[in-house]
């Protein structure tokens, strides 16, 4: 007899513990959706949304629906047997959980509203005070942050404490929920959410339940899954380069880059001095002809037509951090981008050093922190002569205008001045690098009216109806910001015009990454940047269609030297771009990783196809991209070739070297 009650006493344990989940899981069911709906309005109502509102919402929740019954039978594993030990107790830890899930899932939430892209591991990837500053110029939480939290806190506990005891189930019921959450682990039911797809790369973040996206990317990041990716691809990837000792320097290989430069320049006997601009969040989606969002850079656009102009030319990573070691050094990934390594970057040989070696003075301006994403440090691993950033600069000079009271630093006007000021001329050749700061978010400036004006006008001159400018006034700040850069730019040449070392300068402008905060079509569209080549020393300008990459610079660049001005350069290199292509014609010669943020290594481009994430993606003309669901060869083919790519990149993670010390004792000048 009291084995019986002790049975049914258990059960009745075990009933009303999976009651009480079930009930509060219902209701966090129905908080996700109305949570999902809420975003969908204030992002329609601030961003506006170039898709069907509704078809967007019912993928939206069924992406809700698909990831609340993908996890839910952990929790009742978890709080099960916890509230069947310990009711009082667990009861409380169950509702704080589930409190701290909301608080984390509308953070998360507001994270995209901002930056229009959801946040994943790449957190990770970044120093407390990188976060911190990242955080404080973008708004931070603010105080309707905090107030939407509030709000959000004082509904759960009312409905927690009083709206719970309107749902009501048998024991039955209750038990039926876990079970098909366990059931459907076993079934193909959960692949639907990859079909759930519009056309829109930005309308597809949106539609994604956030949570579910930071949770999987931080689980991955932190228990990455090895499996080896085996590939039926029957035909040998042939390498790209001649390497020369894989075992012990893996990207080290015969330099033979070509020198595709020379045709297009005047022969001098002097060594020119070389600009590189380096334009945050540049993309070609608003800048020269045929950016599908219309050109919102009427300088570059007028300076693209006296100059080498690559239209389809690709960013090696989605955010900063990839741009100096790409552009500079041609340098592979690491684990978490280059200058993630700290003091643990192995030397190399890069723009900056081969340049002094042949008698060139350095230099880097920039109008923010340098220690930011550790550029400082590759700056002064590659001995830069002059690193100039915001601590640098006279009390003269005006800062881009605060918010929270934080300042990225100075306006692009500015550091141009800033330059032009503290370079003279001389009859040494110089190496200058810039990276502008002002079309960062929150992408404040001075002047503010004068370019809001300034867009209001450029509304008008590229067309659009009063249905699309509404739309663009979305992106006020952007747009704005990003005229105000390209008149910077506008007024930097027009000054050093009348330097006497203009006549034997050349300029190489690109964008670091394509600017995130104004939605984006495709994947590819991260990467989407301009080239330009310009110096009174060209020929003629050009318009080239073929893509190449930042990593291609460097090489490209070098070759011309060597071939028109005899510079001195070793016989190897670890470049891991082959140099500019110079087609007219829409082609890829190339094949070359891409990393979205320092976490994501995720993108491979081959000929005239990407892979993102497993999935593949046919490039076209306009650099537009289709997904491929048909072409397995192709498929296995990037795969194995990035894969090829990923073990050289591993070795290097795992402490192999890029070139021998005889390299790079030779070819590197001690800092003076």
């Amino acid at each position: 007899m009291e084995k019986k009650s002790n049975k049914n006493y258990f059960f009745i344990n075990l009933g009303g513990a999976i009651k009480f989940i079930s009930s509060h899981l219902i209701i966090c069911l129905l908080m996700i959706f109305f949570f999902s709906l809420i975003e969908l309005i204030i992002t329609w109502q601030t961003k506006g949304i170039p898709n069907n509102f509704f078809q967007l919402l019912i993928i939206s929740i069924t992406h809700d629906l698909l990831y609340w019954l993908k996890y839910i039978w952990v929790i009742y594993l978890i709080f099960t047997p916890l509230l069947m030990l310990m009711q009082k107790p667990a009861k409380v830890l169950f509702k704080i959980f589930i409190i701290l899930f909301f608080i984390i899932h509308l953070l998360l939430a507001n994270y995209f509203n901002t930056a229009l892209i959801p946040l994943g591991a790449d957190i990770y990837g970044y120093s407390l005070q990188d976060i911190q500053e990242t955080l404080n110029a973008s708004g931070g939480i603010n105080i309707t942050t905090i107030l939407i939290l509030v709000i959000v806190l004082a509904l759960l506990v009312f409905i927690f404490f009083f709206g719970i005891k309107k749902i009501t189930f048998t024991r039955y019921t209750a038990i039926i929920i876990p079970l098909i959450s366990f059931a459907l682990i076993f079934s193909n039911l959960f692949s639907i959410s990859k079909e759930l797809q519009v056309d829109s790369d930005f309308a597809n973040n949106l539609a994604f339940n956030k949570s579910e996206y930071f949770y999987k990317a931080s689980f991955n990041h932190f228990f990455p899954y090895t499996k080896e990716v085996i590939i039926d691809y029957d035909k040998p990837v042939i390498p790209r380069f001649a390497y020369t000792d894989e075992k012990n320097y893996p990207f080290l290989h015969q330099e033979n880059t070509k020198d595709v430069l020379s045709s297009y320049f005047n022969k001098d006997t002097i060594k020119p001095n070389i600009v590189i601009i380096l334009v945050e969040g540049l993309g070609r989606a608003f800048s020269n002809k045929g950016a599908y969002l219309g050109s919102f850079t009427p300088f570059l656009d007028s300076l693209a037509t006296k100059s080498l102009y690559w239209e389809n030319f690709l960013s090696q990573g989605g955010r900063t951090f990839a741009v100096l070691p790409a552009v500079l050094g041609s340098l592979p990934f690491a684990k978490n981008g280059f200058l993630e390594m700290g003091n643990k970057m192995p030397k190399h040989l890069s723009l900056i050093n081969l340049l002094q070696y042949n008698g060139y003075k350095s230099s880097f301006y920039y109008g923010g922190d340098a220690s930011f994403d550790n550029m400082a440090d590759y700056l002064e691993l590659n001995n830069i002569n002059q690193l100039m950033d915001k601590k640098t600069f006279p009390a003269n000079y005006k800062k881009i205008p605060s918010q929270n009271n934080f300042s990225w630093g100075y306006e692009d006007g500015e550091l141009f001045r800033y330059y032009l000021a503290s370079q003279d001329v001389s009859l040494q050749p110089k190496l200058s690098i810039i990276l502008t700061v002002s079309t960062h978010n929150p992408f404040k400036i001075n002047q503010e009216k004068k370019y809001q004006a300034m867009f209001e006008q450029r509304l008008n001159k590229l067309g659009f109806d009063n249905a699309k400018k509404r739309l663009y006034k979305n992106y006020i700040d952007q747009y704005s910001s990003i005229l105000y850069t390209d008149e910077a730019l506008r007024n930097f040449f027009n000054v050093y015009k009348s330097r006497a070392d203009y006549k034997n300068t050349i300029f190489i402008l690109t964008g670091d990454h394509r600017m995130p905060e104004i939605p984006m079509n495709t994947k590819i569209d991260r990467y989407h940047v301009p080239l330009i080549i310009f110096s009174p020393l060209l020929k003629t300008n050009e318009r080239f269609k073929s893509i190449s990459t930042h990593d291609d610079i460097t090489p490209s660049l070098l070759a011309y030297l060597q071939n028109s001005h005899q510079i001195k350069l070793p016989k190897l290199s670890a470049w891991v771009g082959e140099g500019l292509s110079v087609d007219k014609n829409f082609t890829n010669n190339h094949r070359f990783p891409l990393m979205q943020n320092k976490t994501d290594l995720i993108d491979f481009v081959s000929g005239k196809y990407h892979l993102n994430e497993g999935n593949l993606y046919q490039i076209n003309a306009d650099m537009n991209e289709e997904k491929i669901e048909n072409n397995l060869s192709e498929k296995q083919r990037l795969i194995a070739e990035f894969n090829q790519y990923k073990i050289r990149n591993t070795q290097l993670i795992n402490g192999k070297a890029l070139l021998p010390d005889s390299i790079l004792n030779k070819y590197t000048l001690p800092l003076k």
